[in-house]
């Protein structure tokens, strides 16, 4: 198996976004796209000789080959060893727990998420550090750099790998250890969470719905939930990864998660549900007849984690991205806790973690983790709120009145403009970020502007500053619109549009979202001049 060295040409488009490089899959598919994109990777990180890499996907089309492609590229750049999930199947939470309990250079993780998958579909391909967490902007900067002057990659012309069977091989000089993508996963959870009050709990009669979406947490739910919870069999549906998520799209929201809302709707409804995506890291909370946003989910468990054994001591702090809603806000300030602002994408709170400033972290698109892991993590979400109901007893409607009785209630809504002309969606953010000077005191529809801005970050940690990272204007009487074009798309530009009202008043704490947010939409939509300037009109997607 000799090593190769292979001439090649840089090829355009191979910036990464705030998670990695996300692309059609025919594109990741073209002769060396993948190949330069990791020898790219690894000249960025200064190199993987020696090193200890892990390597794993959430199952997605093309999975499997783009592994024995890393692999074999991994061996030839003289990597010491790659620590493999089975079948090349590792959530992403899983796999920023394998990088950091097995002490490890850094990752590899093929994914893009909550993209759908599949021949037609959607790919991607992220380096996460040492910490276990995304690269930062310095480092997937530099991978930007090589992929721009690239001239060789460095491949051995390998037969493959066995992935499917656990144990070790070699390649070339490299160790190949496949390993079990759960029991370790598994481990850490039984150690953050009261597993004798949730097994309790389901043997009461408590009952529960969990939806995998065909993607990469059936695995690990079977075996937690069913397995050593005790919930009963059935509990989790669509628990097989399937590399297209069964034709679905992995996103654990009310649009893509229609069935499971409407079960959690319908009479005779579980007691809980939740979703996860295609790589494991999002969730979706759903009690009987309540859907709990995001934003408020971050917010209850902030206000509750100290019922799980791991957080009994107290939070050291809590960080949300900027378009999140400000409830945890009011959470963090009543429990005398620092509430961080972060840019939108999870490698932001990773220094804030490393530095011991936060516990808890979240966003609004469905993401929420701790210092367990360095990424977003779904199921121990899921597993912190069954922990939380198994103390309090309460069902999730009653927790939610109650938490808003004693908070307040951010209604709260994401609009998605997909696919908008990339250009038209760039100059509708020019034309209104030239207005953001002369907004304050302006009176919009039924609402009077208070602040306008573009949100720049400067790192409490490292002292970097990140610009442009979205418009914000805030109205008097708690309203805010949050616009930024999204980087997890593949193709144009998605328009991201959110919408967040305060409500304090005892009597209107049960609207409908729609209406409590109609004046800050229709504001929000006259000051973008969105449909002029794209020429859409309604959504694609509200969450």
């Amino acid at each position: 198996m000799p090593m190769q060295i292979v001439r090649t040409n840089p090829i355009d488009g191979q910036k990464p976004g705030t998670s990695g490089l996300r692309k059609k899959t025919a594109v990741f598919q073209r002769p060396r796209y993948l190949e330069n994109y990791v020898q790219s990777t690894f000249d960025g990180i200064g190199g993987v000789e020696g090193k200890v890499l892990v390597v794993g996907g959430d199952g997605r089309y093309f999975n499997d080959k783009a592994i024995q492609i890393i692999l074999s590229m991994a061996a030839a750049n003289g990597a010491a060893k790659c620590i493999v999930g089975q079948r090349g199947i590792l959530s992403t939470p899983a796999a920023s727990h394998l990088i950091r309990n097995r002490k490890a250079d850094g990752g590899l993780i093929l994914s893009a998420s909550h993209n759908p998958g599949g021949p037609e579909e959607d790919f991607g391909l992220k380096y996460n550090g040492p910490n276990g967490g995304p690269a930062s902007e310095t480092v997937t900067d530099k991978i930007f750099a090589c992929t721009q002057k690239i001239e060789v990659f460095k491949i051995c012309a390998s037969g493959g790998v066995d992935i499917n069977t656990v144990g070790t091989q070699t390649l070339q000089n490299m160790i190949v250890e496949i390993v079990d993508p759960v029991s370790d996963y598994a481990a850490l959870m039984e150690d953050i969470f009261d597993f004798d009050k949730i097994r309790a709990l389901f043997a009461s009669g408590f009952t529960m719905r969990f939806d995998a979406m065909h993607a990469v947490t059936g695995p690990y739910a079977h075996a937690i939930l069913e397995g050593k919870l005790g919930a009963a069999k059935g509990t989790v549906v669509n628990g097989t990864p399937s590399p297209d998520f069964g034709g679905g799209h992995p996103d654990p929201n009310p649009i893509w998660a229609k069935s499971l809302m409407d079960t959690m709707f319908a009479k005779n409804a579980p007691d809980f549900g939740a979703a996860s995506d295609g790589d494991g890291d999002r969730n979706m909370i759903v009690g009987r007849d309540t859907y709990v946003t995001p934003s408020d989910s971050l917010a209850v468990v902030t206000a509750m984690a100290h019922l799980a054994p791991a957080y009994k001591e107290g939070l050291a702090g809590v960080a949300r991205s900027m378009p999140t809603s400000r409830a945890v806000d009011r959470v963090a300030e009543s429990l005398g806790i620092e509430c961080y602002e972060t840019p939108t994408g999870w490698k932001f709170f990773g220094n804030l973690l490393d530095a011991g400033k936060v516990t808890l972290c979240g966003e609004e698109s469905a993401g929420t983790g701790s210092n367990h892991v360095r990424e977003k993590d779904g199921l121990w979400a899921v597993l912190l709120w069954l922990n939380i109901l198994a103390e309090t007893k309460q069902s999730v409607a009653d927790l939610m009145v109650d938490f808003w009785a004693k908070y307040g209630r951010c209604y709260y809504s994401r609009h998605d403009y997909e696919a908008v002309e990339s250009d038209k969606a760039n100059a509708m953010m020019d034309a209104l970020r030239a207005k953001l000077p002369t907004l304050a005191g302006t009176k919009v529809g039924n609402l009077t502007v208070e602040t306008a801005d573009e949100f720049a970050y400067d790192d409490p940690v490292d002292g970097s500053r990140s610009t442009g990272q979205g418009i914000r204007i805030s109205f008097e009487g708690g309203a805010r619109a949050v616009l930024r074009l999204s980087g997890t798309g593949t193709q144009g530009a998605t328009i991201r549009i959110y919408l967040e009202q305060l409500e304090t008043d005892a009597g209107r704490l049960q609207m409908a979202p729609a209406d409590a947010l109609a004046d800050v939409r229709s504001s929000a939509m006259t000051l973008s001049d969105l449909t002029a300037m794209t020429g859409r009109v309604d959504p694609d997607v509200v969450t």
